[in-house]
């Protein structure tokens, strides 16, 4: 632990909820963590409330059992979070940070009486600069609106959970916490790379600086006075799922100094024989994948603790997944961090705005009407507009972690407009990743892979000029009762009632199904899920994560026939 770390006092150190430092990439030893217990109070009206007469665990969402509250917010409703607290004269320097990681949906921000903050949308941190108005005891109070307003992104949440809609999610859902700096700092880094290089870029006021990267061989220390420094990296160890080697830095001036990392790794497209393939570090790779919604029965957006995402993704490694992909949601930075330490690649969706709609976007896709031509151009503007900054903000937020190969754009016609045209904004922004612009149906011509969702018929991949990434399958279903969210309810895509028809079933659907195509230019496979979530019974592991339902035997033979 940092010897600087000042938890907040409202619990012991060692009860204060995800507790870690929030953001491995950019880390000071200056770090004031405000999770724990919140005051709160629900109302109707607009004022702050005189008196808070609940406490909630921040940062669990209001309605999961992990915030102790467990109830929804009332259309017109409010729910206000108030936070008492004090910083050390130690702690304070020039500029003082408040962090918000995620409230959903429309917060506004007081501290000592002044509003100081608003944001909208649910999923994207935000932060205010606090040191103009703090006082020796501080209070700060978060006033949340959450009507489930669609111009903004939702993803997956509903204010009924039903099949493959979940539990709406309303409040702080992520860490909130504050930091310290002197008037010239590191605002921000981004790290571009080849396979023996590191090109930096910093955000800053600093002129002179120092960098110590930290190898096996021994320290690379560099001074310098620019914004941008490119290192080669002598006898270079390259980032991949087997060995997932980070390269440690600090970056140092007299005023500042950040703790980082990186990784060599490159993913790129070539066409080898008559098929285009994705290649990772220069080799061919195949993806094999799970969904990952990011769901859990306690704490429904948010973990208990992060070793609840390490435990996920080290399961999906045992039974030989070298891939998630995270469906229209976007996790704590911790997450993406352990997957770069771990060695888990990750397509990472934006997340969905806009109406959803079944008939176009669900049942005739389904019957097999896949192609509509400038389907979404009547969007509003304001919807287009929240959905690219979002978007732009989620490539920002994780443009430094090696984990993160591949991006979804629009989920099966979900919220789609003018695909050509956002794939080439989105591009610009990150031209070093993958870009699928339509996943499932309603394809784009501008795209950098062909990608197929196929459940309710046998797997046939046809031909492409670009590589072929089965981005959706499977979903089958067996149901455990003692482990389920919703005894009476099922929803999936094939039932079986037994649980070695159910694995035998599985089997056949690879091997049978997935394998052949292989040679004609299938990429990657993402199945249909890592966990059940509520009403959906159709993954591998229960949603409470206490029953495995795969055999792992099974699972890494599968594994052993799925590559390139």
């Amino acid at each position: 632990m940092n010897k600087n770390f000042l938890p907040s006092d409202s619990l012991p150190l060692d009860e204060i909820p995800l507790r870690e430092y929030p953001r491995p990439q950019l880390q000071r030893d200056s770090y004031f963590s405000l999770n724990g217990k919140w005051d709160v109070e629900f109302s109707f009206k607009e004022e702050i409330p005189s008196a808070f007469t609940s406490q909630v665990i921040v940062p669990y969402p209001i309605e999961s059992p992990l915030s102790g509250i467990q109830r929804s917010l009332k259309k017109g409703e409010y729910i206000y979070y108030k936070k008492e607290f004090s910083l050390e004269k130690e702690f304070i320097k020039d500029i003082i940070l408040l962090h918000f990681d995620g409230v959903d949906q429309e917060a506004q921000v007081y501290l000592n009486n002044k509003l100081i903050k608003e944001n909208k949308g649910g999923y994207l941190p935000f932060e205010v600069e606090i040191q103009d108005y703090l006082e020796n005891t501080n209070i700060l109070i978060v006033k949340v609106k959450d009507d489930l307003d669609k111009k903004y992104c939702y993803g997956k949440q509903s204010k009924k959970s039903k099949g493959m809609w979940y539990t709406k999610i309303s409040g702080i859902w992520k860490s909130v916490w504050i930091e310290s700096f002197n008037k010239e700092y590191f605002k921000g880094i981004k790290t571009d790379v080849t396979l023996d290089t590191l090109n930096l870029s910093i955000d800053t006021n600093i002129k002179k600086k120092k960098i110590i990267i930290y190898t096996n061989e021994g320290n690379i220390v560099k001074e310098f006075t620019k914004n941008q420094i490119s290192i080669k990296i002598p006898h270079p160890i390259c980032w991949d799922i087997d060995n997932p080697y980070l390269y440690h830095f600090d970056l140092i001036s007299e005023s500042d100094k950040i703790s980082s990392y990186f990784a060599l790794r490159t993913i790129t497209i070539k066409k080898i024989g008559n098929v285009n393939r994705i290649l990772l570090n220069d080799k061919p790779f195949f993806f094999h994948g799970l969904l990952d919604q990011g769901y859990f029965s306690d704490g429904i957006f948010t973990p208990k603790a992060y070793k609840k995402y390490e435990e996920d993704i080290l399961l999906a490694k045992e039974l030989g997944f070298n891939t998630l992909r995270k469906h229209i949601k976007i996790e704590p930075d911790y997450f993406y961090y352990l997957c770069d330490k771990l060695g888990m690649l990750v397509f990472q969706d934006f997340v969905n705005n806009n109406k959803y709609h079944f008939i176009i976007e669900t049942a005739l896709p389904t019957l097999g009407v896949t192609k509509l031509p400038n389907y979404g151009k009547h969007t509003k503007k304001e919807i287009k507009e929240i959905f690219l900054n979002q978007a732009k903000g989620t490539i920002f937020l994780l443009y430094n972690h090696p984990s993160v190969v591949y991006y979804t754009i629009f989920n099966e016609g979900w919220g789609q407009f003018d695909s050509n045209q956002i794939y080439q904004d989105l591009k610009k922004e990150d031209p070093s990743r993958i870009f699928d612009t339509t996943s499932g149906w309603f394809e784009s011509s501008l795209s950098d892979v062909t990608s197929k969702h196929i459940y309710f018929k046998k797997i046939n991949i046809k031909p492409s000029s670009k590589p072929i990434i089965l981005s959706e399958f499977g979903g089958y279903v067996y149901k455990d009762l003692e482990h389920s969210f919703n005894k009476k309810k099922t929803y999936g895509y094939k039932i079986y009632k037994d649980l070695e028809q159910y694995q035998k079933g599985l089997y056949s659907l690879y091997i049978n199904q997935v394998v052949p195509f292989i040679k004609d230019g299938l990429c990657g496979c993402i199945y249909t899920q890592l966990s059940d979530v509520e009403d959906e019974t159709n993954g591998l592991i229960t949603y409470d994560r206490k029953v495995l339902k795969v055999n792992k035997k099974d699972m890494k033979e599968i594994s052993s026939l799925l590559h390139i």
